[in-house]
């Protein structure tokens, strides 16, 4: 048993060794592949070398390969490098501006070069970087498909900067995108990604919808969803549109596997040079994807563009159509588009014929369009992007300063091919009107009518079958016949109408009552005028009917609510007529002299300005039976005979409780109960004091209400706030009761809230502001209840009561 598995442990040992050499095998058989390839890509260039020194120096290719070594071993470079070099000097194009910039700034500004992302240091590289870009062009240009080229970019130009994979991807004429090459994703991912429809946002659409380059720190950061993002979702992205003479022929997004840094310059323009190649290349290379996959909507054929066959389709549409074509300059740059075709319903909106604009430049024909309108950079967008571009009621201004500004169209621009056909259909101004003036007539529910009176015949609006609740089957009803159709009682109505337009030949109007045959009656006016023929004689009759019944039963309505409005004011005139009748009794402006030795008792009442606000207020100074004397002042809470009547409760109980000699304490209590059992939910607030002339003491108390105020030779201030609750919130209550003793001079103001309160001011502060107007002194306990009423700042339109008493 042991000697079987020592023999099979031997044989896996060897069966691992072979697996290891075959490894090995496979690993040193690719190498030799690339090697091959490099040599092979290499050879091409030196090759392009030898030609352009055979064409400089006029010499064979024998001659030219000893020249090219000699200069290679005479600047210390290789082949490989010099002939780079040559190939640069000689075509000084996006490659070559790419490989200088790269030199200067590794020259001039080496640490601009820190940040680049590849490992190599800039003095090594800035000899290398026209080897790299030459070579991946030359493999690019040989390749027979995307993918090659693809695998040529990333191996040759991107993987020294650090990249991990790059996509090709191509656009559809619905800016769809499909993916023709890539490198360093896997074919599963690719086949996911093989085509991206139309309005999916990913980095590629943003690139070529902005026509710009677009970066991206990392791709997770940003949100935006691409090929590879779940396998490198911190990675940096940089997304750059491949396009040449104005139209993008796809996008180019090369994948870095870490947060991608801002780029240098040198490398920035390495990679639009880059994207120029993949441009060049997906106009040339066949359309098919990697793995298969069919391409939807290719690129067109190379050199047929079109333009014909759509001129020929533009002649075949009943609105004004030009078919443009781009027009480059000297460097293979968009500037204009030219005029290709006008079809024949194109009206040239400055009013020149139509073929003065066929071959003429767009810019030339039409300035404005470079204008406000943008409607130039539209065009170059569509023909960048393949995106179709649609816009209503744009102003022709947009073509033509000179066109009224009336003149309105809906544009449509779309590109076939290497051609645009740009689209106008001009709004039908009379249409239009037509249009608006069918619906005013629908909401204001107006039908027009034409009666000819020679003939008979009678021309209905739609409307009007609808508002007679007729069927449209159904002849129109004739003027003669309209009373008819009425109510009797304004049968008059309709005749004088009538009068007035056929025998005074004036332009008439009626009001009446329609009856329909299916019970509805309408409120109808109608507006006619009478036509006249050539010989003066009357013709026909125009006019038209209108539904009036909304406005008739709104204004029922509204009468209706004036007069219950005139009832309510009347009602309530007379509910505060008594009010105030009733106040005024209980409650005059000033009282009498009152009869208590060594006091004088002053009092003043101010009523609402308003008699809706008629309120509560209350006051009373009465010699009780025991010659103390009962000082109070309240007030009900709300307005109105409710107020009114709870006050005069409240002051008479107060009046009969106060006979027994009970404390201003007690007192309240009392009133509280009565309050709060007693009435129908009067709440109010009171200060209620009892003063014994022998002694020249107040006892008083408070429910709720801003305490007295003591006035003391030229100082004033408020006394303490007692504890009380307003009267009526509960069934039983205690309230807090102190004594002040008062001098010869004192004087006590009670007062309601009337007097202080303002909407936008704290009620301490409005308190303060009586302080202030008490301390002035005056000669007569009167004039100073009548200096606190006039310099009063309360806006609260509330009744006021106030009680002076002055010790003598």
């Amino acid at each position: 048993m042991g000697a079987e598995v020592a023999a099979g442990a031997a044989d896996a040992v060897d069966l691992l060794a072979a697996d290891g050499r075959l490894a090995a095998t496979v690993e040193r058989l690719r190498g030799e592949v690339r090697a091959a390839q490099a040599a092979a890509e290499g050879r091409a260039l030196i090759e392009l070398a030898k030609g352009v020194i055979v064409e400089r120096l006029g010499c064979g290719p024998a001659q030219a390969a000893r020249q090219l070594a000699e200069l290679a071993d005479r600047a210390g470079v290789s082949r490989l490098e010099l002939a780079a070099d040559i190939i640069n000097q000689a075509s000084r194009d996006r490659m070559a501006e790419a490989a200088d910039e790269f030199v200067r700034t590794a020259v001039g500004q080496p640490e601009a070069l820190a940040t680049a992302p590849a490992t190599e240091t800039a003095p090594a590289t800035a000899a290398s970087v026209a080897v790299r870009l030459r070579t991946a062009e030359s493999a690019a240009l040989s390749a027979d498909d995307t993918q090659a080229v693809a695998e040529s970019l990333l191996r040759h130009a991107l993987e020294p900067l650090g990249a991990v994979a790059v996509a090709i991807w191509t656009t559809g004429p619905d800016t769809s995108l499909s993916l023709r090459g890539h490198a360093g994703f896997g074919l599963d991912e690719a086949a996911r990604w093989h085509y991206v429809p139309p309005g999916v946002t990913t980095a590629a659409r943003q690139a070529l919808i902005g026509r710009r380059t677009v970066r991206y720190a990392s791709l997770a950061a940003a949100g935006i969803p691409s090929i590879g993002r779940s396998r490198h979702p911190d990675g940096g992205r940089v997304v750059v549109p491949a396009g040449t003479g104005g139209r993008i022929h796809g996008v180019l997004e090369i994948c870095w596997a870490r947060p991608l840094d801002p780029l240098p310059q040198a490398v920035e323009r390495q990679i639009e040079a880059l994207a120029e190649l993949c441009a060049h290349t997906l106009e040339t290379l066949p359309e098919t994807s990697p793995g298969g996959f069919p391409v939807p909507g290719g690129l067109p054929v190379p050199g047929a563009d079109g333009a014909a066959a759509l001129a020929e389709l533009s002649d075949g549409l009943y609105d004004p159509a030009l078919v443009l074509t781009p027009h480059l300059d000297e460097a293979g740059t968009l500037v204009d588009f030219r005029i290709r075709h006008a079809n024949a319903h194109f009206q040239d909106p400055a009013g020149r014929p139509r073929g003065s604009v066929d071959g003429a430049l767009l810019l030339e024909a039409y300035p404005a369009t470079a204008g406000g309108s943008e409607l130039f950079e539209r065009i170059e967008r569509v023909y960048a992007t393949g995106e179709p571009f649609r816009a209503r009621r744009v102003r022709l201004t947009a073509l033509v300063d000179q066109v009224p500004l009336a003149s309105l169209a809906d544009i449509s621009i779309s590109r076939h091919g290497a051609s645009l056909l740009l689209i106008w259909r001009v709004e039908d101004e009379s249409a239009r009107l037509a249009s608006l003036l069918q619906h005013a007539q629908r909401l204001g529910r107006v039908g027009a009518f034409e009666e000819d009176l020679v003939t008979g015949d009678i021309t209905w609006h739609g409307q009007l079958y609808e508002l007679f609740g007729r069927v449209t089957t159904e002849p129109p009803v004739p003027l003669r016949d309209l009373a008819g159709h009425a109510h009797p009682d304004d049968a008059d109505a309709i005749h004088r109408f009538l009068r007035q337009v056929l025998e005074q030949r004036r332009v008439g109007s009626a009001a009446f009552r329609m009856f329909r045959r299916d019970g509805v009656t309408r409120h109808i006016r109608v507006t006619a005028e009478p036509a006249l023929g050539s010989d003066g004689g009357l013709q026909a009759v125009r006019g038209a009917y209108q539904d009036i019944s909304a406005q008739h039963w709104t204004e029922v309505a509204l009468t209706a609510t004036r007069d219950r409005l005139a009832e309510t004011e009347e009602a309530a005139e007379e509910r505060n007529r008594l009010t105030l009748q009733l106040q005024h009794a209980i409650m005059p402006p000033a009282m009498p002299p009152l009869d208590a030795p060594g006091l004088g008792v002053a009092v003043r009442y101010r009523p609402a300005e308003s008699e809706s606000l008629v309120g509560g207020d209350w006051y009373d100074a009465v010699v009780l039976p025991s010659k103390k004397v009962l000082l109070c002042v309240g007030d009900v809470a709300g307005h109105g005979v409710e107020a009114a009547t709870g006050m005069v409760v409240l002051r008479n109980a107060l009046r009969g409780l106060a006979v027994t000699g009970a404390g201003p304490g007690q007192l309240l209590s009392w009133l509280n109960g009565v309050a709060h059992h007693l009435t129908a939910q009067v709440t109010a607030t009171a200060v209620c004091g009892v003063y014994d002339p022998e002694s020249r003491t107040l006892r008083w108390a408070r429910a709720g209400h801003l305490p007295p105020v003591l006035v003391r030779g030229e100082e004033a201030r408020d006394l303490p706030l007692l504890r009380g609750v307003l009267l009526g919130a509960l069934a039983e209550a205690e309230y807090e009761e102190t004594e002040l003793r008062l001098e010869p001079g004192d004087t006590v103001l009670m007062y309601t809230d009337g007097l202080v309160e303002r909407r936008d001011t704290a009620v301490q502060d409005s308190v303060a502001q009586l302080l202030t107007v008490a301390r002035q002194p005056s000669d007569s306990l009167e004039r100073r209840l009548d200096q606190l009423l006039a310099r009063s700042k309360s806006d609260t339109d509330d009744d006021t009561c106030v009680v002076g008493v002055q010790v003598f």
